[in-house]
């Protein structure tokens, strides 16, 4: 497991907050990352309205590497890869960046991640698109501008994360966290990966419940609460997962919103249910 950095830009901005940033001298960098499980490709939707400035982004294209079944659905890119994706959005030293989607932010979580991973400054609109238009805040058509390359130098590495088999063993010695649906990870349905089911102790804590009936994010003491409901302790290392480590991404913020420091096991159940060699457990229980 690798080691934790501290963040000092607060996760979150509101779509007012947003609105007063991008009318200063500096605004951010702000990236769309229109993504749902039915509709991977979000790039109509983008141009059809988007929060002004924004460029696309493209989460099966550009937060994610691709590689064979055993490395999961969707594996991290390498670093020099992502940095050279990074500076392609135009970002500078300096720049502060603000992601957004139009699905509970798992999209938005991903990038988050990744970018406070390679040590840019990122932060996620709370409430995504649907916060922006209920504020009654102006959208943009068409594609995203043309922008130069950016002189960010990204690195990697700073935020904890997972392999394969530190997920297996850290149920022995801390908490891991299943993020799926419980259907999913009690083993009764599979519609995605080869088998169904979950790695074994793990705990089932779907990140769909970390958000509100707006889809913004529950109040810090609330996530953590819930957190500590399934045995969360700050001094206990704690890991999540999903299918393939996007809605992990998002349980990743919600912890980290809580006062935790999690680890990503970004090739998640897509990659574990590749391995025929890994044990599998079904039912309620870990």
């Amino acid at each position: 497991m690798r080691s934790s950095v501290e963040n000092v830009t607060h996760p979150l901005v509101s779509a007012t907050d947003l609105a007063d940033l991008l009318r200063a001298d500096r605004p951010p960098i702000v990236l769309d990352v229109r993504w749902r499980l039915d509709a991977p490709d979000g790039r109509a939707a983008f141009e059809s309205g988007h929060v002004p400035s924004a460029q696309y982004v493209s989460l099966d294209d550009e937060l994610a590497a691709h590689g064979e079944p055993t490395d999961g659905r969707h594996p991290l890119p390498e670093a020099e890869t992502f940095a050279t994706t990074v500076r392609s959005w135009g970002i500078d030293e300096g720049d502060t960046v603000v992601v957004y989607d139009d699905w509970l932010s798992y999209g938005a979580a991903r990038a988050w991640w990744m970018l406070t991973d390679a040590g840019v400054p990122a932060r996620v609109l709370d409430g995504g698109l649907s916060a922006w238009r209920s504020a009654g805040l102006p959208l943009e058509e068409g594609p995203s501008p043309a922008r130069p390359a950016g002189t960010v130098q990204p690195t990697s590495g700073l935020l904890p994360r997972l392999t394969i088999d530190e997920a297996a063993a850290l149920p022995h010695g801390g908490l891991l966290l299943d993020v799926r649906a419980p259907e999913r990870y009690r083993g009764d349905t599979e519609p995605l990966d080869p088998r169904a089911g979950h790695i074994p102790g793990a705990l089932n804590a779907p990140t769909v419940d970390s958000n509100d009936a707006d889809g913004r994010f529950l109040p810090p003491e609330e996530l953590r609460a819930r957190f500590e409901a399934v045995g969360a302790q700050r001094d206990v290392p704690v890991g999540v997962y999903c299918g393939s480590g996007v809605s992990a991404s998002h349980a990743a913020l919600a912890l980290t919103l809580a006062g935790f420091a999690p680890a990503l096991y970004a090739g998640s159940w897509s990659q574990w249910s590749n391995h025929p060699d890994r044990p599998v457990a079904v039912g309620a229980r870990p």
